[in-house]
């Protein structure tokens, strides 16, 4: 079990920013009426969920509403509303994400946009929080159907959670990324609530598959890694958000970060805590002077280019995660870097007095290749940094 982060006054300039995001956080609650945001800002604002065509292997093709409960985004804004309800104790964002908790029922009973491996970021955010912070009976049951369905992308043969596509899609099949490592803490929560140790076990060997394959000698990673699903056996690197597929995408090395910590709380395995370890050694190495990282390590010397401020949010976290579970002498490194990139993001990086922004934190990427949400705020971005938040303000339990 993770020990509380101690609270104190070094972590007291954090409470304006608290503040700040919590009023915004309330007034999205109010307009959004039990409905989705969109996964990115539009000129600095989250408009409702647009429109898209959605896919269930029960239905087929169909065009979603606007602000339906669809793409692998929409955990994280139950999520923030249940920090904001931690925070602050007010029933108002405790309503709020309650009144979602519904259609991720009806999506995952009617299998609508659940065909990759992203159920841990949208169940663990919407039903497991609930269940942990309420007791929620229903709550916890649809976090273990989540835990059930995403078991169907398991390949026992190779010993990973394949990431997208039809199972037998040969442009996908045998392919993981190094987001599903945030995904496993479903499966190991499932373990722990039905003694069934198949979750654990899938979730273990994925982690440990990754841990051979997806970090270089460097201390750097891939951003994806492909199999080959019959021996189990790594082929080859790709990436399909970083700059390169040699270059280290910082939002995938943050998912590292704090992923391989996360198996590390569930398994004792200290090789994942060294992991986490290695790359957050390489991450802060490599951040430039105002803490912040930009969207690629590749770009560190290269004029005006663009921040990942959620890469920098879900590092903050990673790095509070693994201090907790060091020494308290070999964490305060780690405890001190998440406080200052914190600072940062706070001072730097929210929108400022009398913005018409209704996001927490500004400057991020979603997806630079295909220009998707850059220069934008993201719903992850948003709640790692009310996460961080939490950590170092209050004695906080993770949702993971």
């Amino acid at each position: 079990m993770t020990t509380p982060a101690p609270t104190g006054t070094s972590a007291a300039f954090l409470q304006p920013a608290i503040d700040q995001a919590l009023r915004t956080v309330e007034q999205n609650a109010a307009a959004y009426g039990g409905l989705h945001p969109d996964c990115n800002s539009h000129g600095e604002v989250y408009p409702l969920r647009p429109p898209r065509e959605v896919f269930s292997p029960l239905h087929g093709k169909r065009p979603s509403t606007e602000g339906e409960n669809v793409e692998w985004t929409s955990g994280f804004w139950p999520g923030t509303l249940w920090l904001a309800y931690e925070l602050s104790g007010k029933d108002v964002f405790r309503r709020a994400a309650e009144e979602l908790l519904p259609s991720f029922r009806e999506r995952l009973d009617q299998a609508w946009d659940i065909e990759h491996h992203d159920l841990g970021f949208l169940y663990t955010l919407s039903s497991v929080a609930e269940y942990k912070l309420t007791g929620n009976a229903a709550a916890r049951q649809l976090g273990l159907d989540a835990a059930t369905y995403l078991m169907r992308r398991y390949l026992a043969s190779a010993g990973i959670i394949q990431a997208w596509g039809n199972m037998d899609d040969p442009d996908q099949r045998g392919r993981i990324i190094i987001d599903a490592l945030m995904n496993l803490p479903l499966l190991y929560w499932a373990s722990e609530q039905t003694g069934d140790a198949r979750f654990r076990d899938a979730a273990y060997t994925h982690a440990q598959k990754s841990l051979q394959t997806i970090i270089r000698e460097d201390a750097t990673t891939f951003h994806t890694f492909f199999f080959d699903v019959d021996t189990g056996q790594g082929r080859h690197g790709r990436t399909a958000q970083g700059y390169s597929d040699e270059s280290c995408w910082t939002r995938g090395q943050a998912w590292g970060i704090y992923g391989f910590a996360l198996s590390h709380r569930y398994t004792g395995d200290p090789a994942f805590l060294e992991a986490s370890r290695r790359l957050a050694d390489y991450f802060l190495k490599h951040t430039p002077e105002d803490d912040v990282v930009f969207w690629d390590f590749a770009l560190n010397d290269v004029p005006g280019a663009e921040r990942d401020t959620s890469a920098s949010a879900i590092a903050a976290c990673g790095f509070d995660e693994l201090a907790r579970a060091l020494p308290p002498e070999e964490g305060r490194v780690y405890r001190e870097a998440s406080l200052r990139v914190l600072g940062a993001l706070a001072k730097n990086y929210t929108p400022k007095e009398g913005s018409p922004s209704n996001a927490l934190l500004l400057e991020g990427v979603y997806a630079f290749s295909t220009g998707r949400g850059v220069h934008e705020a993201n719903l992850w971005g948003d709640y790692y940094y009310l996460e961080g938040l939490a950590r170092h303000t209050r004695e906080w339990s993770p949702y993971w």
